[in-house]
């Protein structure tokens, strides 16, 4: 058969040169290369709490202690030409109008520390009423969540306005119509305080 004989030829041709060469004509075997095991990469939980792991949580609106969540806050105002004006300033952070407040002090009556928070907030001093006009409530911001907080506010009529305080260039101090005071800030029940701020100051309470 002429094929098979070609082939054969071309076969033994291929070991003759092969022998010379000290290498194989035949093809190299194939080995298995053994299969590598890879393994799944671990899952690290984070040990700290979800409440102080920053940017999952939405700010909640949690109502704390009555003790701790209390504020003293000073209504301050002036009489010019029989017409009542109120003294407001702005918060350090968002700078919307509002009047001074703070934390109760330690060894302090809650009006004599507002009086005090007028002082380093707003540069002034003068009466301060023993009893307050009312309350209002806000929502005090924190890191993760709000805190609704009670602002129990006291008349002060000022009789002295520093030229330096403690606060002064963290905040602006301006003084407002009784209308347009009421207009400047944000809470309502704040608003109708300082509307019923005169009729407070002509019909002032019984010691």
């Amino acid at each position: 058969m002429p094929v098979a004989n070609a082939a054969d030829s071309v076969l033994m041709s291929r070991l003759c040169v092969a022998r010379t060469q000290g290498v194989s004509a035949l093809p190299p075997r194939m080995t298995k290369v053994p299969k590598r095991k890879i393994s799944k990469p671990k899952v690290v939980k984070s040990k700290l709490p979800k409440s102080k792991m920053p940017g999952l949580l939405k700010p909640k609106l949690v109502k704390a202690g009555k003790e701790r969540m209390s504020q003293v806050a000073a209504l301050p105002f002036r009489v010019v030409d029989g017409a009542v004006e109120v003294l407001l300033v702005t918060s350090r952070e968002t700078k919307r109008w509002l009047i001074p407040k703070g934390w109760p002090m330690k060894g302090r009556k809650p009006h004599k520390a507002a009086a005090r928070e007028a002082e380093e907030e707003a540069g002034v001093k003068g009466r301060i009423e023993g009893k307050p006009l009312g309350h209002y409530t806000y929502w005090k911001r924190r890191i993760v969540h709000f805190d609704l907080c009670r602002v129990d506010v006291y008349p002060l009529e000022v009789v002295k306005q520093l030229k330096s305080w403690k606060e002064k260039g963290q905040r602006e101090a301006r003084w407002f119509k009784v209308e347009e005071a009421a207009d400047a800030v944000l809470e309502p029940a704040l608003a109708w305080l300082i509307h019923r701020l005169p009729e407070r100051i002509e019909k002032p309470p019984a010691a």
